[in-house]
């Protein structure tokens, strides 16, 4: 492979090393890859891959400990490798941008957005007022509604998906031929994601900007890549057009990765997510053969003695394995459907465990009055699990937090367990009351102590929810760990020598440590690969079967909600907007707000029609100052008139177990969807 004048990134195989305790441990070798003027690639892979790895080489950001030992790099033909200080900071300045996934981390916190976004153009030459005006523009071009007053803002002042925006607006200003994504919508929801991959598809046409755009979110990557290039323990195994490898992959690691997604309509009794066993070598820790050999179901003694090029496996396609032919036959690790389905049979949900009937919950905050929640009722039953989904703001996590007696609700909310009254407060509840409701966190690094180690930590909660002592204690553990497919030699360990994944099961396992009825799940699987997602859900399907534990669960990942869920909650501005059993959630007809949340999922699934995104105006109201009526009136894109803006529309049943908080007939709901129309407009 060579640079050409019509490359903005040629990557020829590189090798990336970091010296650490006096030798150098290679993480990425041999990789090749290019990136055409105006092209997208995508990069996949698990953590540990190398995919940021090398996004920071290609702009030399590289840790003291690191560099490139092998190969080149080139940026518009430009040996990045060779380029002194100055014009490095040049390159940077002019050529190349780099988004990350937390835009919080990438902004002073300490000074307004504006001032932020003009040093970019302050740096190309222009001064004070003609640098703000750029930025007020170029804050209008990520489509920000009010620009002028995002800019007297302070970072903490707005949403995730307004900071990315504001982020993508300061890579961009330079007009950069190479855009570099890490990893831009992993922590936002469906439709602010949508909207930042819009924006990105419409401001690379714009700018006629390249894009290296790395996930772990396949899915974003076939709606936005031309090429893709797929990681595993630093070697590229398999390169192609986006679309043919995720249609036809030619790799046993890209064939394990799409079966551990849960695809459009499957749900858990009728499927379990494939996993790809084993877990990625560590830097140094690859053998002679092929780096993928341990973990692959069609390994033969050639895999562990020969490691295999770069096959070409038809035109532009390129495949890691001797095998490539027959990559698809690979072996699914879990149990096939028809067996799942059996082990499902009569295990439905049983009686009402937990109610929640009128519960508010109103916040004062700096002299604001905050709705959070306003006259909500659920209710769990036993063997269950509801799905909580909805914009960030829309109060899913609130409730989590009134139902462990977290938050206090408002006077005139009724909370029982099993028929009996749940007192409001967790500190007023009997142990029994506390052990039936637990939690499994999103971020396990938050919610493990990381000066304790994995033993001491399980042993704590069997001790305080479960009574165990002494030799009951050592036995209970035991089991635990096998239940949570946890092995043993991991109890001395501290968290942070742990991975996502295995840091997750140990936080699961403290939860079913005093068996508990019902365990609340806070986004537990969205910052891990699709790999031990799979292995998570599996994980949490598994445990409810046996133990007929319910689950609340809360995620932004509306194919994981549909995948885990019986029955789905749809929230909006502290409201249910919809609640049914996940097929009549998530098959038409369904409230204007759900349909727009489902038309922003981006799809693994080719040959079957595209749904029409449906665009919601503006941001997510204020719940300091929610909209009169329907509070979904603003944005709703079936909007109705002066009915909409007056009258709020009770929560009715559509249909047996199915309400909607809408003014629209389920009829006309049902032709309107059906007919895939989209109706313009939407209520100021």
């Amino acid at each position: 492979m060579s640079s050409t004048a019509a490359d903005a990134l040629t990557v020829e195989g590189i090798d990336i090393s970091y010296r650490v305790r006096g030798r150098d441990l290679v993480t990425i070798r041999d990789v090749s890859f290019r990136i055409g003027r105006g092209e997208s690639y995508g990069l996949v892979g698990e953590s540990g891959s190398g995919k940021s790895t090398i996004a920071l080489a290609v702009v030399r950001y590289l840790a003291r400990n690191g560099r490139v030992s092998k190969g080149s790099i080139a940026i518009d033909g430009r040996d990045v490798l060779a380029l002194n200080g100055g014009e490095l900071r040049k390159l940077r300045q002019d050529t190349v941008s780099m988004v990350y996934q937390e835009p919080g981390k990438a902004l002073n916190p300490t000074i307004k957005v504006g001032r932020q976004v003009a040093e970019v153009f302050e740096l190309a030459g222009l001064k004070g007022a003609e640098a703000l005006d750029r930025s007020r523009e170029m804050l209008e071009k990520v489509r920000i509604s009010d620009p002028a007053g995002v800019m007297n803002r302070y970072p903490h002042q707005l949403s995730g998906g307004m900071l990315q925006r504001v982020v993508i607006a300061m890579a961009l200003a330079a007009e950069p031929s190479l855009l570099i994504l890490d990893e831009p919508t992993t922590a936002l929801d469906a439709t602010v994601e949508a909207e930042v991959l819009d924006l990105v598809s419409a401001l690379r046409t714009e700018f006629q900007t390249s894009l290296l755009f790395i996930s772990h979110n396949l899915a974003v990557i076939a709606k936005m890549c031309d090429r893709v290039g797929v990681l595993y323990a630093g070697e590229m195994m398999e390169e192609g057009s986006a679309r043919e490898v995720f249609d036809d992959p030619r790799n046993p690691y890209t064939v394990g990765l799409l079966r551990c997604i849960p695809r459009r309509g499957t749900a858990k009794n009728q499927d379990t997510l494939d996993t790809i066993p084993g877990f990625p070598p560590g830097p140094g820790e690859t053998g002679q053969g092929c780096v993928f050999a341990d973990r692959c179901g069609l390994v033969e003694e050639r895999c562990r003695t020969e490691a295999p090029p770069l096959y070409d496996a038809g035109p532009e396609r390129e495949s890691r394995c001797h095998f490539h032919e027959r990559a698809q036959t690979l072996p699914r690790v879990v149990k096939p459907e028809t067996e799942v389905a059996a082990a499902a049979n009569g295990s439905g949900p049983g009686e009402v465990l937990v109610s929640a009937a009128d519960v508010s919950k109103t916040f004062h905050i700096e002299g604001q009055t905050i709705h959070g929640l306003v006259d909500v009722s659920v209710e769990v039953r036993a063997g269950e699990t509801l799905g909580l989904v909805g914009e960030s703001g829309s109060g899913k996590t609130t409730l989590a937090r009134v139902l462990l007696g977290l938050t206090s609700p408002d006077q005139g909310a009724m909370l029982a367990i099993e028929g009996k009254a749940l007192p409001e407060n967790a500190h007023s509840r009997t142990l029994d009351q506390r052990k039936a409701l637990q939690i499994v966190f999103q971020n396990p690094d938050s919610a493990l102590n990381r000066r304790h180690s994995i033993r001491r930590l399980l042993s704590r909660a069997l001790d305080k929810l479960g009574g165990y002592r002494g030799e009951a204690l050592t036995t209970r553990l035991r089991a635990l760990l096998s239940e949570v497919r946890l092995a043993e030699r991991y109890l001395p360990m501290r968290p942070a020598q742990l991975s996502g994944g295995l840091k997750q099961r140990v936080a699961i396992a403290r939860a079913f440590a005093g068996d508990p009825k019902i365990v609340v799940c806070d986004e537990p699987t969205s910052a891990l690969d699709v790999s031990v997602q799979a292995a998570i859900l599996n994980l949490l399907n598994d445990l409810q079967r046996r133990e007929q534990v319910s689950y609340l669960f809360i995620s932004h990942d509306l194919g994981v909600v549909r995948y885990l869920s019986d029955r789905i909650a749809v929230l909006y501005l502290g409201r249910i907007m919809e609640i049914g059993t996940a097929e009549q959630v998530f098959n038409a007809p369904h409230h204007p707000y759900t349909e727009a949340l489902l038309s922003a999922v981006p799809t693994l699934e080719s040959g079957e029609a595209a749904r029409e995104r449906i665009k919601l105006e503006g941001e997510i109201p204020s719940a300091a100052n929610p909209p009169t009526g329907c509070v979904f009136h603003t944005r709703c894109p079936r909007f109705l008139g002066d009915v909409c803006v007056n009258t709020e529309p009770p929560l009715a049943e559509a249909e047996p177990g199915h309400a909607i908080r809408c003014h629209i007939p389920l009829e006309e709901l049902r032709r309107l969807q059906g007919e895939e129309v989209t109706v313009a407009g939407a209520g100021d």
